[in-house]
């Protein structure tokens, strides 16, 4: 089992201390409900979203088909690109667990992003992360690469929310079920349960309702098919 602790760096991460205390005081705190959307597709953007617990889904209905774009959690920054060109939203995003998080007004946004030059440079760090996750996932899809992807989701989601279990590995207490990584990898539910059940993942991972418990992150680095692809590879 490998004992790299898998991290993502979050845009709060990134921010420079100055830029946090600014944000903090443009802010107001919220506490939200799970089912609670904090954005809707096709709607203007007033307003940005810093996670400071809990964790959302944010997702797409594409012809009455759901796809999930991500799943974010503490320190994650949501509804920067609308507060950037003053869009309509391109995704909802809806509450998977109670969360909290500060809420800005998008012109006081983005005045401490001008008061603190750092914290542009935080944004543009979230903005590439993802873009490289998406590249990730085109990869995988030409040619198609279930197994890849599937991997992927799971390596994101133990970067982000996975805490060390006390039998080792990692635990994840978010309620993303099978249905939930298939929309999320780009495939049925029925090919979820297939790979989770192949020789390649038994034995390194379990499924509960409410419970991912991860036994060996380099079985799904190895399923990716690249043993330092993923949050804490090289």
């Amino acid at each position: 089992m490998t004992t790299t602790t898998p991290r993502i760096t979050t845009f709060w991460d990134a921010l420079p201390e100055r830029a946090r205390t600014a944000l903090r005081e443009a802010a107001t705190t919220a506490l939200i409900k799970p089912g609670t959307f904090l954005m809707r597709e096709h709607t203007r953007g007033a307003q940005v979203y810093v996670l400071l617990q809990g964790a959302v889904k944010v997702w797409v209905d594409h012809a009455g088909e759901i796809a999930i774009l991500d799943v974010l959690g503490p320190g994650d920054l949501v509804g920067e690109v609308e507060a950037a060109d003053g869009g309509v939203r391109h995704a909802n995003v809806e509450a998977l667990t109670p969360v909290e998080a500060l809420v800005v007004p998008a012109a006081r946004f983005r005045a401490v992003l001008d008061a603190h030059p750092g914290a542009a440079w935080a944004v543009a760090a979230v903005l590439a992360e993802r873009l490289r996750d998406a590249n990730e996932l085109r990869i995988a899809h030409f040619p198609d690469d279930a197994e890849r992807r599937l991997a992927s989701r799971l390596l994101r989601l133990t970067a982000r929310f996975g805490r060390p279990g006390p039998g080792g590995g990692y635990e994840i207490t978010v309620p993303v079920h099978q249905q939930d990584l298939g929309r999320w990898a780009g495939m049925g539910r029925r090919r979820v349960a297939q790979i989770l059940a192949g020789e390649r993942v038994r034995g390194g991972l379990g499924m509960a309702r409410n419970m991912i418990t991860v036994r060996s992150l380099d079985a799904l680095r190895r399923l990716s098919g690249d043993p330092d692809l993923g949050p804490g590879g090289g």
